[in-house]
């Protein structure tokens, strides 16, 4: 048998009186005291866990979105491209996160639902913040988050600025494809619409991605992003749909129908239509 190892040996620091620790760098005191299961039922725990892992990916997505539109704003092509394809790696273990919910049957799920309330996945603010961000607004989902005026205002907020693809659509221009003045100057918090112009100046890009080649990868860079995002929400609705079936959601929502229809939403539309053209 060999001896047992000392870390200590190889110089690890193995005191931490008055000096700061993993647990204290990370805060996890707070991180793991914060799931307050409201029922004895075992799977409660995890329906937590897992609701809450999702919130801190979200808020590196939203970190990383954040950085991305900087990046843009100003000309760097490069730096955009790199913190992109992080957020779309994040909405790949959000996707992960699916897989081990759905290992709830509806029987453990149905033993703590009613414990849930109202309270409904549908209120994420940070959720919501991540839709408006990329570029699907919808004034209307700012009802759910009235109650929390500081929430309210930053959502607000974030309607009167330009989103990801709005900006891309800008880096068209700015690259001398022309985009309609009606896109360029439309209102940034209504919901954009697929506009043949924009989808004629991203088709010049995919014809000739040698001579727009930053321009080809930032559309392919929104199109992977897409790609996991959608994933996530159609993971919502088969996870949804295998633990309540066809039931009304516990935010209110009709449930599956509900999510079902927001998989036809498309974020960058021209950049998916454009695939049946070239």
């Amino acid at each position: 048998m060999t001896n047992p190892v000392n870390p200590a040996d190889d110089g690890a620091q193995m005191s931490f009186d008055g000096r700061m620790s993993y647990s204290d760098y990370l805060s996890l005191d707070a991180i793991l005291t914060a799931q307050h299961p409201k029922s004895s039922a075992h799977d409660e725990m995890l329906f937590i866990v897992q609701h809450q892992t999702s919130e801190l990916w979200m808020r590196l997505a939203i970190h990383e979105l954040t950085s991305t539109r900087v990046a843009l704003t100003e000309g760097r092509m490069r730096q955009a491209f790199k913190t992109l394809t992080r957020v779309a790696r994040i909405f790949e273990q959000l996707n992960a996160a699916w897989d081990v919910l759905r290992t709830m049957t509806p029987s453990e799920y149905t033993e703590f639902r009613p414990t849930l309330g109202q309270s409904s996945g549908f209120q994420s603010w940070q959720y919501r913040l991540i839709e408006f961000m990329v570029g699907n607004r919808n004034a209307a989902m700012l009802k759910p988050h009235e109650h929390r005026p500081d929430l309210l205002a930053r959502l607000q907020a974030e309607l009167a600025e330009p989103s990801l693809y709005d900006l891309a659509i800008r880096a068209l221009n700015a690259a001398g494809l022309p985009v309609p003045q009606a896109v360029l100057t439309r209102d940034l918090s209504q919901p954009y619409r697929a506009d043949a112009g924009v989808m004629a100046a991203w088709k010049v890009v995919y014809e000739n991605p040698k001579t727009h080649w930053e321009l080809y990868e930032l559309a392919e860079k929104l199109v992977d992003f897409e790609d996991y995002f959608r994933r996530w929400r159609f993971n919502h609705v088969t996870t949804v749909e295998r633990v309540i079936g066809f039931k009304r959601g516990t935010g209110g929502t009709s449930g599956t129908a509900y999510l079902r229809r927001m998989l036809d939403i498309e974020i960058f539309p021209e950049l998916w239509h454009l695939r049946t053209e070239l």
